[in-house]
């Protein structure tokens, strides 16, 4: 673990001896300075105080320019794309049946993003933030422009998850034109091909952006082979610069099958093997969203977001009976394999956030504050336990009742404001409040044996967060900022129904909650140097997780349970230099080292557990990267080093239970290139360059149970054009 902070160390007094060729006389006048822009060096930058009615001031954030990028794109590779954000947890589970991988920072649980609120221009994607925050759909990344992250202190702005908000930007139209088209097709190992393909324009007021990509994959492993449809239309009416209003449509449609998961010993004989070929999946996606924006005076500015969410998730396997170790074969008495289980779920549920945001002068100084409400309203429906059929196919029909059906609602109605006091040209205090009322109800029954136990259940909670943060302006485009702010998770449908699980739930769950702190400094210097070095704090109390119990035993299970207070402390940095632009500031080409670092310190304070680590919380991610780019060509080669983590709190390393054990430390290369000729774009990588056999997702459910593996060495290649 020593050895990989050493990248971070050696790049650090970069920082120091850029600060040095600044002139120590120079004077900054930061009066009346107005800022609009994202400040970056190569694809990664900070967001500003403010920006589209929301205050940023204080806030640890990144934004990553996906256009600036090698990577493939064509598969989301999302250690490629999102690889420069300090502390970035991957799930990747492309191999188990899942396409977009999951994340987390701060040693949080990645498996489907669900300490996260995901976003897409400014909207939340997930089916219910609160009852049932995974991320299924995620938008192609050709067809993004940026992504912004803010970390725990998004919960005052944006909603009460300890992870933060990410938020996936999609393309504008072209101002200056009335049509274009961008079209992109990609081929590559294990049978992958994907064409992505955007039209767009701009027509008098009218402003129009539209894509649809087709993505196939055979599959790395056996069982594996998935495809999916995606499609986005937005049409927006710019009535005059102080208002437009507009419509967007998100699609997908898909069909994959899940290889299913492995034990140690069946990971350890051949990471590529299945012994699931009966397993599949289909979750289409539905997102409708009216949006206006009217700019009041030039120091006020009103918005509005309604979106109306209507998904589903339809599963058909036989999967979790026995674990990862009982094989799924035909039943010698019958001739036939025996039946399979299906589950079915739908999701609704219609967002509205309206926000004001006004400058205003105080004393000497301008001043800004953001507000806004927020109501939600969701509904899910759980059918799950029918017995299916005996086929291998996709076939979603049952020969029964369902084992359980549920019908689940959350209400939330969340008042929220902070304030940008200016103190003086270079220090800012940003305090904020937020009010979340959330009501959750549950009906229903489930089957155990011969007894039906039924449901009904109505809670409602208050729960106030409050926060604030610092900034000190240190130069023009530097600054020291630090934020606390108050986080929430509530238990939600997942954690109190056995969907697919091998693992106990405890019937006694409760919510959990804690707080985020930050400290650290951040900036640019001229075009060859961008920095982010910070210290985190996160208290998490009540965490939800997993324990084996009866450990030994024949007897051994896995619960989920309120396990206790947990704390994640550690370092985060960001350090990308370019030597090239330093050397001659109008260079037209570049070559920049980038590091991307965090040491996590994540553990439980209380309990039983005292003292061990949190589950899948690797003690350091480290990424570490060159690149070049000049008028026609760009290359990345990027190293990502992750360390171990455990399947569960007690950090057994060996386990028959499929999410209990170890998760070693891994080292993966990406290499990835561009040439461009006009309008058209070559593209080419290798993912996985050495073929390291590892894995990040141990699990007792979706897509398992067992070890999901990650992709052995792959390549990929492009042509991409813009008319």
């Amino acid at each position: 673990m020593k050895s990989s902070i050493i990248p971070a160390i050696l790049l650090l007094p970069l920082t120091l001896f850029a600060q040095k060729k600044i002139d120590s006389t120079q004077k900054f006048i930061l009066k009346g300075v107005t800022v609009t822009g994202i400040k970056t060096v190569r694809g990664t930058g900070h967001m500003p105080e403010v920006k589209d009615g929301i205050i940023y001031a204080g806030k640890k954030n990144e934004v990553i320019l996906v256009d600036s990028l090698d990577a493939n794109k064509a598969i989301n590779n999302t250690r490629q794309i999102l690889g420069k954000i300090p502390g970035l947890n991957i799930v990747e589970s492309e191999t188990g049946g899942f396409t977009a991988n999951g994340i987390s920072t701060r040693g949080l649980i990645p498996s489907q993003s669900i300490e996260m609120n995901t976003r897409q221009n400014g909207y939340n994607i997930s089916a219910d933030i609160f009852g049932y925050n995974e991320a299924y759909y995620l938008p192609p990344m050709e067809a993004v422009s940026r992504i912004e992250m803010v970390r725990g202190a998004a919960s005052l702005q944006f909603g009460s998850q300890f992870g933060g908000m990410v938020n996936y930007v999609i393309n504008e139209a072209p101002k200056n034109k009335a049509f274009e088209l961008y079209t992109s097709q990609t081929g590559g190992s294990f049978g992958m091909f994907n064409t992505f393909n955007s039209f767009s324009g701009t027509i008098k007021k009218l402003s129009y952006y539209s894509f649809v990509q087709y993505r196939r994959i055979d599959g790395w492993r056996p069982n594996s082979k998935q495809w999916q449809l995606s499609g986005f239309g937005k049409v927006q009416y710019n009535a005059s610069d102080k208002f437009n209003a507009g419509v967007e449509y998100s699609l997908l449609r898909n069909k994959i099958k899940m290889p299913g998961g492995l034990t140690d010993s069946m990971f350890q004989a051949n990471s590529r093997s299945s012994f699931r070929s009966r397993n599949w999946l289909k979750s289409p996606w539905n997102i409708l969203t009216a949006y206006a924006n009217y700019t009041i005076s030039p120091k006020t500015l009103l918005t509005l977001k309604t979106s109306l969410l209507f998904s589903s998730r339809s599963l058909v396997w036989r999967n979790e009976d026995g674990g990862a170790g009982a094989f799924d074969e035909i039943d010698a008495s019958t001739g036939e394999y025996v039946p399979r289980e299906v589950e079915n779920e739908k999701m609704h549920n219609t967002t509205t956030e309206l926000r004001l945001l006004h400058h205003y002068s105080l004393g000497k100084m301008d001043n800004t504050i953001a507000g806004g409400l927020r109501y939600a309203y969701a509904w899910f429906k759980r059918l799950g336990g029918g017995e299916g059929t005996t086929g291998s196919g996709f076939d979603l029909s049952v020969t029964g009742p369902y084992e359980y059906n549920f019908d689940y609602t959350t209400t939330n109605i969340a008042p929220f404001v902070e304030n940008i006091f200016r103190i003086n040209n270079r220090f800012t205090i940003t305090p904020g409040f937020r009010l979340e009322y959330l009501k959750s109800t549950g009906k229903g029954y489930e089957q155990e044996d011969d007894d039906k136990i039924i449901t009904n259940e109505s809670r409602p909670r208050y729960i106030p967060l409050a926060g604030i943060g610092t900034e000190f302006k240190a130069s023009a485009n530097t600054n020291i900022y630090a934020n606390i702010s108050q986080a929430y998770r509530p238990v939600d449908y997942s954690q109190i129904t056995a969907f697919g699980t091998t693992s106990k739930i405890d019937p006694d769950l409760k919510d959990a909650n804690g707080f985020n702190a930050d400290l650290g400094y951040r900036g640019t210097v001229k075009n060859y140097l961008n920095f982010d070095i910070g210290l985190f704090y996160l208290a998490y109390n009540k965490r939800i997780g997993l324990v084996l119990m009866n450990q030994g035993t024949p007897n051994e299970y896995t619960l989920r349970t309120n396990v206790a207070n947990s704390v994640h402390k550690g370092l985060e940095s960001y350090i990308e230099f370019n030597l090239l632009k330093y050397l001659d500031s109008g260079s037209n080409n570049g070559l920049s080292i980038f590091n991307s670092y965090s040491f996590i310190d994540a553990k439980y304070t209380k309990g039983e557990f005292k003292g061990n680590r949190v589950e899948t919380s690797p003690k350091y991610i480290n990424r570490t990267g060159v690149t070049y780019t000049g008028k026609r060509f760009s290359a990345t080669l990027q190293m990502n080093n992750n360390g171990d983590a455990f399947g569960d709190a007690t950090n057994v390393r060996k386990s028959d239970e499929p999410i209990a054990g170890y998760i070693p430390a891994y080292t993966v290369f990406d290499a990835s290139a561009t040439y461009r000729i006009k309008q058209f774009s070559l593209k080419a990588g290798i993912n996985n360059v050495a073929d390291k056999s590892y894995f990040t997702l141990r699990t007792d459910e979706y897509p398992g149970p067992g070890i999901i593996p990650s992709i052995g060495r792959s390549f990929y290649a492009g042509i991409s054009a813009k008319f």
